[in-house]
């Protein structure tokens, strides 16, 4: 299949609030790069957060793609017209001290990679680094909409092995959001005793009990001591916090366990600090505070394998599905957080 030419629709992005159905042209692809029609593009939560991109608008968002490939450019081998996709917006370079240590986020190429122009257009191209080392062809059980959540789901495997989550630990998740459901999956996969979750949304509670929450509790209610109700008197092994708001993070900070670590997974607001007492939370507790950014390739094949095999169950978050005509709604949803968990645009709509 040759390149469609002619012109695509995107959704540009100005603010939350504005985004408009815009033509551009198809983009053209050079050796090394594909081309891929884009059937499903989930909303992720960094998406909504004005603050990180309007010094940037206007622009197309979305990072969560699958599709399907209509053209090859010359010297690709692995891949052929029509093979199904998805792939990485980041991709690392694997050669500099930062990969060659395991810290592939860091990495300064994975922070300039990108595809073009972002996964809400019905085309995108995707650049030879991205094709050689960040995109993964799917089985052919598995649904583009599945697809999406391999990226979010990359990025939860990371953050778990950083912090060195163990069978038969017990585990708070602050924050019922995507991420958070994400985490609640994965522990439980990975053995969890006691699994506690919290949101400001009932809706989002009830889905966390169904992703396989011991427990889920209003975040206005949560007290460090409900959560040893629940766990023979202990604090939690492991706490990941999924918002970054600062009450959430010190709920989470009073709920760790001595010898415990808490994983702060999602970014605050821009200037905000806390105040972490040195005596209290770490000298004789031997905590630990670990942070996360992104996933590696190696990330995105296990997460890709463990959604394959229904180890992880992600269709279940699907909560609605527009087309790209409708993305502005999408964001609006994500956006209030209050009735939705996933949202999924579908350009080819």
């Amino acid at each position: 299949m040759s390149n469609p030419g002619g012109n695509m629709r995107v959704a540009m992005w100005y603010n939350n609030r504005d985004i408009r159905i815009k033509e551009m042209p198809v983009p053209e692809i050079g050796p090394g790069e594909l081309l891929v029609r884009i059937e499903a593009s989930g909303i992720c939560g960094s998406d909504v957060m004005e603050w990180y991109r309007l010094d940037r608008a206007p622009l197309v968002l979305g990072h969560e793609i699958a599709g399907q490939v209509v053209q090859v450019g010359e010297g690709v081998e692995r891949f052929k017209v029509g093979d199904r996709v998805i792939a990485a917006h980041h991709v690392p370079c694997n050669t500099c001290r930062y990969c060659l240590t395991g810290h592939h986020t860091a990495c300064e190429t994975l922070r300039r990679t990108n595809f073009h122009p972002g996964g809400f257009a019905e085309y995108v191209r995707l650049p030879a680094i991205n094709v050689d080392r960040g995109t993964f062809l799917l089985p052919d059980e598995m649904s583009y909409e599945e697809a999406t959540f391999i990226e979010p789901l990359a990025c939860v495997l990371r953050g778990q092995r950083i912090a060195g989550i163990r069978p038969g630990q017990s585990v708070l998740v602050v924050g019922s959001g995507i991420a958070g459901l994400l985490h609640v999956l994965l522990a439980r996969a990975l053995g969890a005793s006691c699994i506690v979750a919290t949101d400001i949304s009932e809706f989002r509670l009830d889905a966390a009990r169904r992703s396989g929450a011991n427990v889920a509790l209003k975040a206005a209610d949560y007290q460090p001591a409900l959560f040893q109700e629940s766990n023979s008197g202990r604090l939690a092994d492991l706490v990941i916090v999924c918002t970054g708001a600062v009450s959430a993070i010190n709920q989470g900070l009073d709920s760790v366990e001595r010898g415990g670590t808490i994983l702060l997974f999602a970014p605050t607001d821009p200037g905000v600090t806390i105040p972490v007492s040195i005596n209290d939370f770490f000298f004789r507790n031997d905590r630990t505070i670990a942070t996360t950014y992104a996933g590696s390739p190696a990330d995105h094949q296990t997460a890709l394998g463990l959604i394959a095999a229904g180890t992880v169950q992600v269709d279940p978050m699907i909560t609605q599905r527009l087309g790209l005509a409708e993305t502005q709604e999408g964001f609006q949803l994500v956006a209030e957080a209050t009735e939705s968990i996933k949202v999924i645009i579908e350009p080819q709509r």
